[in-house]
This record gives C-alpha cells, structure tokens and sequence, in this order.
C-alpha cells in the first residue's frame, strides 16, 4: 500500500526502493498474494513513468498470481489498476472489459468504495456503454464454452482462470439472459 500511495501521489522515484524490498520479500517467501501484490504495483510504477508495454506485462503477471489463489478482492484490485492504465494509455475496449470484470468483482463482494472507484473509471472513458443486459467479451467466451456443453473445469483450464471466475462470470451470466440452468443457457445462447 506505500508503493500505490507513493505512486498515486506522483511520487514514483520514492517508490522504488519499498517496491524494491517487497519484490525481494515476495520472491524468498513465493507467496501467490505477495508476488501478486508486487506485480501490480510494478505495473502502477511502470505506468505512471509512461511505459504501458512494460505495465501491461506487470499487471498480467499480477493476476497470473492471483489465479493461484483464492481472493477476489486482490485480484479486482489489479483489474482495477490495470483497467485505468489501460484507460490512460488509450485503449479503451481493453479498458471497459478489463475494469468491467473490477466492477463486477467488487460488487459481487459488497465492496462499494471500490466499486465506486471502478464505475468512475469506466464513466471516464467515454464511448458507447454496454446495455444492463448484455454480455461482456469475457462473459460471452464463458457462456460459449459452457453452451457447447463444456465443463466449469475445462472452461477454466481453457480460458486460463480459476473455477471460481468461471462460477463468477456464470452467476452473471444466469442473471443477465434470465436463465437458471446449463440446457437453458444453451437454447438461450444458440439462438
């Protein structure tokens, strides 16, 4: 959290020795939240000195780390961040599904701050708003796979997340179509 202050007060010289140490310290212990933690903030550094490949990578290798373990939570705050340098660095597609997932996550966990935090982002960007109803890219590739009669494992393994963001995104996805089971979803998808 020092490193994120340091570099939302535009302060990101001072952040790199701390960032410097908690790398270090993620690295020895090999703990998924710590070296998750580090990414993202390597990522917010490299991103506030302009260098969005460089952030990009940083925030992948975050929610890769994330991927290994269970907290949402950590894992909508790197959306977050990435999603609002993505903003910044103009790619706004990229940006509203990105920040889209934050929002969805933080709202499923009742964390209405950052909620709040994400749909301000997402107000920011500007362009064409997606409908209440309909499916984002990522809820669409789900709601595809498990159409075709895929498993939540193998659409996960597939897709390269974890079984729980596949029962996340398919609990969304029953909400917006209105539909309550796999064989509904099919009908409803393939039509």
């Amino acid at each position: 959290d020092e490193v994120e202050a340091l570099v939302e007060m535009g302060r990101a010289d001072e952040a790199e020795a701390p960032l410097r140490w908690l790398e270090e310290r993620a690295s020895i212990l090999d703990r998924a939240s710590a070296l998750g933690a580090a990414a993202r903030c390597r990522g917010l550094l490299a991103a506030a000195r302009g260098d969005s490949a460089a952030a990009g990578a940083a925030f992948e290798r975050a929610l890769t780390e994330h991927a290994r373990i269970t907290n949402p939570f950590e894992r909508a705050r790197t959306l977050l961040a990435f999603g609002a340098a993505q903003r910044r660095a103009k790619k706004k597609s990229a940006a509203r599904e990105t920040l889209g997932n934050a929002l969805a996550i933080f709202e499923t966990l009742g964390a209405a701050l950052w909620a709040n935090k994400a749909r301000a982002e997402l107000k920011s960007i500007g362009g064409r708003v997606r409908s209440a109803g309909e499916l984002t890219p990522a809820e669409k590739r789900v709601a595809a796979l498990v159409a075709e009669g895929h498993t939540n494992r193998e659409v996960a393994s597939l897709l390269f997340v974890t079984d729980h963001t596949v029962e996340f995104h398919l609990s969304r996805i029953y909400r917006k179509l209105g539909v309550r089971s796999r064989a509904e979803l099919a009908r409803r998808f393939h039509s």
